[in-house]
Parts: C-alpha cells; structure tokens; sequence
C-alpha cells in the first residue's frame, strides 16, 4: 500500500486509495462504491462515499503508473516460484443494462456468450507456469462512441484517446511492456487476435514469438511449397516483382490440410496433469507458410508451426493455432503453450466474482479505469500472497472483515428486504 500510495502521487490519496482496495478485498455482495462506504464506515457512510468516490471518479492519477507498481511487486514474488512463461493477450466483456455507460454498445460478450449490450476491455497479462497479473487494462472504445463528440463529452474520454481494434489496442499494450522491459516471453492470444495478420506482424517485429489462434478457413501453403516466383522480366519497364499464384498451384485452408492428413499424423497429447483426470487430446502439428494475400508481396512469408486439434469423437479439428516458435520446438511444448492461455480464466474469475471489477456503476472513462486499476492492485496482492505457500498448503487466507452494517442501511439499487 505505502508503494501504491506514492505512485497515486498525491499524499491525499493514501487513505482512501487504502480504504478502496480494502472494500475490494472485504466480503460483499457488491463492491461499488456506496456498498464498499458501507462496510469500511457504517456510522459515517456518506463522508466515506465521497473520498471513495473522489478517488476513483475524479482525481487525476495515472492508471499506468499504478499498474506499473503493481507488477513490479507481483512479478517479483511470483517469479520466485519459476519464471516467466508467457505474455497473454485477451478481452472481457461486462453486460450492461443502459446505454449511457462509457464503452456501451450491442456487441460480443465473452460472459454471455452472444451479441448484447454490454463494454468490453482488452488486458495483457503476464504468466509463470502457476500465477498470472494482468499488467495493462484498457476498455474498447467502439466507434459509436470514438466518433461522437456528444459521447465522449458525456463519459469525459481524453481527446488523445481514438478509435483503435482489439488487436490494436492490445498491440499497443505489448509495445509498452516491452519498453518497459518486461521480462519477454512469448506472446499467447486466441483467435479474434491471431487472424489479424497485422497484429501477428507487429509482434514479429518487436522481437517476440507467438503461438496465436487462427480460424479454420486460414489460408496456408502445404509443407515443402510456397508462391510462385515473380514472372521473368521480359526487358522492358519495371522487372515483376510480386508473387504469383495459378489455377493449379493455390495454398489450402487449414481445415482443408487438417484432414488431408494421415491417421498417424494426430498424436494424443497430455498438456496438464490433474489430481482426478488429465487434459488430453489429439494434435498433429506442420511447418507451413501463411499465404495471407502473399500474391502482393515480394518475398514468401517465413516457415511457421500449423498446431491442429481433433478431440477424439469429433467430426473433425476443432481448433488452430499458428507460431513462431522456434522449428525445433516440440510438439508436446507447442501444445503446452497453445494451452497455457487458459491460465488467465481464474484472473478474470475472481475479479468478477470476488473483487468487484465490473461493479463500479459511474458512467466516465477515468472512473471505470481507476476501479479496474485498484481490482487489479488488490488482486495483486492476493496472487503475491499466494506464491509465499506452496499449492497444497491451505494458509495465506487474508483474514479482513467488514464492520455491521446498521440496520437501515441499504445501498441504492439492491434488492428490497424479505419479510417472513
């Protein structure tokens, strides 16, 4: 907390930044602002709400800064354990009932499942083999929002803040760890990134592998081919420079590849072992060059790893992965990797669930990032705690408790008492 409090830069801040991530880590069922005022002061509850408040919906200090805190503390407890395995890449949905909230808009919920109402943020987070921290956080602006003056008055959006994609956002985030030195690894993100070949490109060029999600339709050259070379240069003009394709000579779709395949091409691989039954499954793995509009390019794109997954009793493979891991990198480890982007899911569970991260109910930018930064500085805590005990010992419980609340207290917009 004493770090925290220096990065907020404002001594000010130091109460409540520490009473707001305690709120976060007491009991409740709600952990927006009145509610968590409620708990930390039940006998001065408004007095509470307003530093809270201030604190999170007003004051102007950098989530960057905090954040940066943050990891420094967390990836240095937790790398005491093992190192740093992986960079991971993802976004996560809060459905929203209104339309006045920053960021809201009918769009895909990951939480849902669907096309909803709702705001969706993209975060980076940084793995070892056993714990996982996000460490940037930014909300998806769509261009309903990015582009109307009226919007962005209302929620208070920074005038350098435009409308940017997913993978871009989320490219911008890997730029900025890797000026920040964090320690590399390589980079792990599903499909919706993987199918952005200017995503993948930006990657490659700041020196970092992947192991990305493709779709099935991803066009690929079979192993041993590539484009044809450019046409001989008749004598006159420019010499032709760009890559050809013929009726005959056409790349495939990963799909049309996977079940090209021989039955001794899948192996069944044990990718985590678990106390009542072990994560499997059937993978066959090629080196192949990506054919995504190669035909405008001079060169061919350079040999990468085609991951592909047929679960036994399925039709046919279920899921693609592409990487640039290095050739020599077996294939049991290219499915580890694939598979180790799912370590996130109890990041995301327990801050939903446990911290509150999409309860903050104010409408503007700052406030819905300044909420988020906190969860994940009191999340941090939790995840460095962890790594001082070993995975069996039942210890490290935080052990805080709320105050009674007063018998009339009731948070605006919880749900009426029952009388028997």
């Amino acid at each position: 907390m004493d770090g925290l409090a220096k990065a907020a830069g404002h001594a000010d801040r130091a109460a409540p930044l520490r009473a707001y991530c305690t709120g976060l880590l007491l009991p409740g069922e709600r952990k927006s602002v009145e509610p968590m005022a409620g708990r930390l002061a039940p006998h001065n509850v408004r007095r509470m709400h307003q530093s809270l408040h201030h604190l999170v919906a007003d004051a102007p200090w950098s989530d960057e800064t905090i954040l940066e805190q943050v990891r420094g503390y967390v990836l240095s407890a937790i790398q005491t354990k093992g190192p740093v395995q992986a960079w991971i890449v993802d976004d996560t949905g809060f459905p929203k009932k209104g339309i006045h909230s920053v960021g809201v808009a009918r769009q895909y919920c990951g939480q849902l499942g669907k096309q909803d109402n709702c705001r969706v943020a993209v975060s980076l987070s940084v793995s070892t083999n056993r714990a996982s921290l996000p460490i940037a956080f930014r909300l998806y602006l769509p261009a309903v929002w990015a582009n109307d003056g009226g919007h962005r008055t209302q929620a208070a959006i920074p005038e350098q803040i435009r409308f940017r994609t997913k993978p871009q956002i989320a490219l911008d985030q890997i730029r900025q760890a890797v000026k920040d030195e964090v320690t590399p690894a390589p980079v792990l993100a599903d499909a919706g990134y993987g199918v952005d070949s200017q995503f993948r490109a930006g990657i490659t060029e700041l020196g970092l592998p992947y192991v990305v999600g493709v779709q099935s339709s991803t066009s690929v050259w079979a192993p041993g081919k590539a484009p044809l070379p450019a046409n001989p240069w008749s004598g006159q003009g420019r010499p032709p420079r760009l890559l050809r394709r013929n009726k005959d000579h056409q790349p495939l779709s990963a799909r049309e590849l996977a079940l090209s395949l021989p039955s001794s091409a899948w192996r069944t691989i044990t990718w985590r072992a678990g106390t009542r039954q072990h994560l499997k499954s059937r993978f066959a793995a090629l080196r192949v060059r990506p054919a995504h509009r190669d035909h405008e390019r001079a060169e061919p794109y350079p040999e990468e790893w085609l991951l592909m997954e047929w679960p036994k009793g399925e039709s046919e493979p279920t899921k693609y992965w592409i990487s640039t891991l290095a050739a020599s990198t077996p294939v049991r480890e290219l499915v580890r990797m694939a598979k180790h982007r799912w370590i996130i899911e109890r990041d995301y569970e327990e801050l939903k669930q446990e911290l509150g991260l999409g309860h903050y109910e104010g409408r503007g930018w700052r406030g819905f990032h300044h909420h988020a930064t906190l969860c994940i500085a009191a999340y941090g805590f939790l995840v460095a705690e962890r790594s001082r005990f070993s995975p069996s010992a039942r210890s490290g419980h935080v052990e805080l408790r709320a105050s009674e609340l007063p018998t009339n207290f009731r948070p605006r917009g919880s749900s009426p008492r029952r009388t028997a």
